[in-house]
């Protein structure tokens, strides 16, 4: 009797062990998310100088290389060299970020390079041949390229990393444009053949969202197929790979949220006022989530991890989906 007694005692002290070691473990983890989520957000209220705003994501994003030790001590990417593209006549350079406002800021650079007199007269299969009509930095000398770097305004436009991902996924997979098939004909069926489970069983369905995180996250498998998507991978890689933030000294990173706001300052520091850049809708909370709503938490934490960088050194929040 005392035998079954004590053990009985024993069962309750493990069971209270257990409950106390996983509040613990619960608040370890949630600490780590806390170190990420930290605010390192900025003053961007309406009376703000935006002179000053911008100045504090440019000293947040040499911090954050600094501290993550991200700097290239070799050289700039070819990547990078090749996503940059070249102003001469005005001495500017602009990385391209897909679903980063980019046609409009090609239509920009045209109209700044003499080639038409508005923005709304470049047609669009010129924007989509936009490497005919400007270099890229990468077709440059090497003393040129380090001059232009050191010289040169310079300047490129981020978003919210999950919110781009919807984007990307809305505007290639789904409302796909007659001048971009493959996306939709190509890259997509190669994605599902991988990633669907059902397969061939729903083939007739297109590419679903989470079929497409499946393929993000999985760093071996998905390197194994980018070769043949080729320049294409460039509207789900993250910024740090296309434009070398660390590598390069850009003189304003722009945000599309607040491109109101930016794209001002970015005509006044290339001493072209009259043009103006059309309001940008803000963070769309709703829809982000209902995407991502059927994704599991370890496949969301392990897209977080791909694209941490691109949420710490651009000032963005860690989605609150990693907590829900």
């Amino acid at each position: 009797m005392q035998f079954h007694w004590r053990i009985s005692l024993a069962c309750v002290w493990l069971l209270i062990f257990l409950t106390v070691m996983n509040k613990l473990i619960s608040l370890r983890d949630v600490k780590e998310i806390e170190i990420i989520i930290q605010d390192h957000s900025f003053d961007q209220s309406a009376g703000a100088d935006w002179k000053t705003v911008v100045e504090q994501r440019t000293q947040w994003l040499s911090d954050m290389c600094k501290s993550k030790k991200l700097w290239n001590d070799t050289h700039v990417s070819n990547t990078a060299l090749d996503n940059i593209f070249v102003l001469e006549r005005h001495n500017i350079l602009f990385c391209q970020t897909p679903d980063g406002s980019n046609d409009e800021w090609k239509k920009f650079l045209l109209v700044l390079s003499g080639t038409y007199s508005s923005m709304e007269e470049v047609p669009e299969d010129v924007v989509r041949n936009y490497e005919k009509s400007l270099p890229r930095l990468s077709s440059l000398t090497s003393e040129e390229i380090t001059h232009r770097l050191k010289n040169d305004f310079k300047f490129f436009i981020v978003r919210d990393p999950f919110e781009r991902l919807v984007s990307t996924f809305e505007d290639k997979f789904l409302f796909t444009k007659p001048s971009e098939p493959w996306y939709k004909h190509t890259i997509g069926p190669a994605i599902i053949r991988k990633y669907r489970k059902a397969f061939p069983y729903l083939k007739e369905y297109g590419l679903q969202f989470d079929e497409f995180v499946r393929y993000l996250v999985d760093e071996v498998g998905r390197k194994s197929m980018d070769w043949r998507f080729g320049q294409r991978v460039a509207h789900w890689a993250s910024y740090v790979e296309l434009c070398a933030p660390c590598d390069i000294s850009y003189d304003v990173i722009g945000h599309l949220e607040t491109l109101k706001q930016d794209g001002a300052l970015i005509l006044r520091r290339t001493g072209i006022e009259q043009l103006i850049f059309p309001a940008i809708a803000h963070y769309n909370k709703s829809v982000v989530e209902r995407y991502f709503s059927g994704i599991s938490k370890s496949e969301l934490k392990r897209l977080y991890a791909r694209y941490q960088g691109d949420f710490h050194l651009f000032g963005y929040r860690t989605p609150e989906l990693l907590f829900n």
